[in-house]
């Protein structure tokens, strides 16, 4: 199937099985008229397998030549583990990592976990990029490490500030997704009182 064919039957199986349209309030604090639960998708069998070639597909667009890729768990994480198994049909494989919330306060007291190693070349992912503050948490401790972050990828830019606070970071951000190939606006305002998500 076609590049095009196959983001766009990534964009209904994330309409179909991600979108939910109602009356919202996001981790960021913001009003919104729908809910990209990414999880119903990356976690599916069928998402897996599209975002793992789509995804590795972005990386080799962008020039990048990680030998990681990795992010803020939970969201990042099948999206990192999708990519990796990807890349084992077409080399040069990438191995994936994760980067906890907090550092373990046991064990090795590690806060990036997997096959991180200090030097590395990353590439960070995202399930939906709406403020960019958890790629951006997950640039910092790749940094604080000393690991070297080429870019960043995402599933779905919302597009409300986050691509910007990532690039003004230094990083760019590429997306397999826009609003656009969703059918939803970029941003809507909703009265307050909307349950949180």
């Amino acid at each position: 199937m076609p590049p095009r064919d196959r983001l766009e039957s990534l964009a209904l199986l994330v309409r179909k099985r991600s979108v939910t349209i109602g009356q919202f309030t996001l981790a960021s604090g913001r009003p919104s008229t729908y809910y990209i639960d990414a999880r119903k998708t990356t976690m599916s069998a069928a998402g897996i397998e599209l975002i793992g070639e789509l995804g590795l597909a972005l990386v080799r667009r962008a020039g990048w030549a990680p030998s990681l890729v990795g992010g803020l768990t939970l969201g990042a994480d099948p999206v990192a583990y999708a990519i990796a198994r990807a890349s084992c049909a077409a080399p040069p494989m990438i191995d994936a990592f994760t980067v906890r919330k907090e550092a373990k306060t046991h064990g090795a007291r590690r806060r990036i976990e997997g096959c991180f190693s200090t030097g590395a070349a990353v590439v960070v992912v995202e399930d939906v990029v709406t403020t960019g503050q958890s790629a951006l948490r997950a640039i910092d401790a790749v940094a604080a490490e000393g690991g070297h972050v080429l870019g960043v990828i995402t599933l779905v830019d919302r597009e409300e500030g986050g691509r910007e606070a990532i690039e003004h970071a230094g990083v760019t951000l590429r997306s397999l997704l826009s609003l656009r190939d969703l059918g939803l606006p970029p941003t809507l305002d909703v009265a307050p009182g909307s349950s949180r998500a």
